[in-house]
């Protein structure tokens, strides 16, 4: 019996050792393939993400993401100061192909955490080719998403000309989709220059109440990571950087998701970055938008503050279709959509769901109170021509010089 009780104490003895071997090479930012590494991360996550060694905190070249990758492949999370280091360098266009996949990689593998996405949101803003515009943050809308979820047809878009139709000062920003039939395309389609410079852009938020920002020409720290992102072929933080970084500063917006995951710590990031108001959003039926067919989720910042609360297409008297069915199948019929539903011809369900988009974006930019009394405006401003009249101007102004 004592000597399986030495046995046993010897084991012990060893396998403590071990364990301080571990911690150590853990703490110093180490990766391996030991199972006891791996078991003892998750322990010391916190400790790696404010405690990383002097000499990780300096880059040994321009681009160099080596700090950041060892503080996530320990399983780690970086503070909001390692993140905005990770992406000023990623921004300087100096990284290689092979870590910013990574980089990349290992940040979609789970729910960024609040830091890493105002570190980053921090770099992106700091960069971008702003709008110039005399208008202030807080009184600017945008309606972007995220993109990466099942699509129904431009809602956001047509949700946007709607609010600014009714007084709201819309920075809608955009790029291409791909499906093919992402609002840069539908409104290229339709007869705008989406290309338009900024000053032409300004021109169009102030004397239209809109204008299009188109993506690619406002962001160069992220242009650097195009084709990485294009290699990997799924969402990454980029998706969620994107519509937290408008470039005429819009501190109002509505911003759906594309997974419920990410509904919190995206709000929880708008709140400090200090947004006037913000409804960040996702559906129970998976839509990055406020749905017709099940309740959405919305989790809303204002006022220093986040509120939860939920909006039920059956409460609302809409009808009871799955988005996803009502999609159109190419670009010219998308085009046609868009066009029929700013004209008041269009009826029924997409119409529904133009409508109650609408509404939640008149209410982030406190044009309305209550999203009944959204539904009921915007119905008003397509029937009676308002918002086709807000599109006609965006579109002659966005071809001027």
């Amino acid at each position: 019996m004592r000597v399986h009780t030495n046995a046993a104490q010897r084991l012990a003895s060893t396998q403590t050792r071990m364990d301080r071997v571990c911690e150590a090479w853990i703490l110093r930012g180490n990766s391996s393939t030991c199972a006891r590494c791996y078991a003892l991360r998750s322990r010391y996550a916190a400790q790696m993400s404010t405690s990383l060694p002097s000499e990780f905190q300096k880059s040994a070249r321009p681009g160099d993401l080596t700090p950041a990758l060892h503080v996530l492949l320990a399983g780690g999370a970086l503070s909001e100061a390692q993140a905005e280091h990770a992406f000023t360098e990623l921004a300087t266009g100096a990284s290689h192909d092979g870590e910013i996949g990574a980089f990349l990689a290992l940040l979609a593998a789970r729910v960024p955490s609040v830091n890493e996405l105002v570190g980053a949101v921090r770099v992106m803003r700091s960069k971008v080719e702003r709008v110039p515009t005399r208008l202030l943050p807080a009184q600017l809308l945008d309606t972007a998403g995220t993109g990466g979820a099942p699509k129904s047809f431009n809602v956001s878009t047509l949700a946007a000309f709607v609010a600014a139709a009714n007084g709201a000062k819309v920075a809608k920003h955009g790029n291409r989709s791909r499906t093919g039939r992402g609002s840069a395309e539908t409104l290229e389609r339709v007869g705008v220059n989406i290309n338009a410079s900024r000053s032409v852009q300004a021109k169009c938020l102030e004397e239209c109440g809109i204008c299009f920002c188109f993506a690619i020409h406002h962001h160069p720290a992220a242009k650097h990571a195009i084709g990485v992102r294009k290699a990997l072929g799924f969402p990454t933080i980029f998706n969620l950087l994107g519509p937290l970084t408008n470039p005429a500063g819009a501190a109002r917006q509505v911003m759906g998701v594309y997974a419920p995951q990410f509904v919190r710590p995206v709000a929880e990031a708008l709140l400090r970055l200090n947004a006037t108001r913000a409804l960040v959003l996702h559906s129970e039926d998976g839509l990055d938008e406020v749905s017709i067919f099940k309740p959405t989720r919305v989790v809303e910042v204002r006022a220093g503050a986040l509120r939860e609360w939920t909006i039920d297409p059956r409460a609302l008297g809409l009808a009871n279709v799955d988005p996803k069915t009502l999609a159109p199948s190419s670009l010219d019929e998308a085009a046609a959509l868009f066009e029929a539903v700013l004209r008041g011809e269009e009826r029924g369900p997409r119409r529904d769901l133009v409508l109650v988009n609408a509404a939640a974006a008149m209410l982030a930019a406190d044009v309305v109170a209550s999203m009944e009394e959204g539904i009921q405006v915007a119905a008003q401003s397509l029937d009676f021509g308002d918002a086709w009249k807000c599109f006609e101007s965006l579109r002659e102004l966005s071809l001027s010089s």
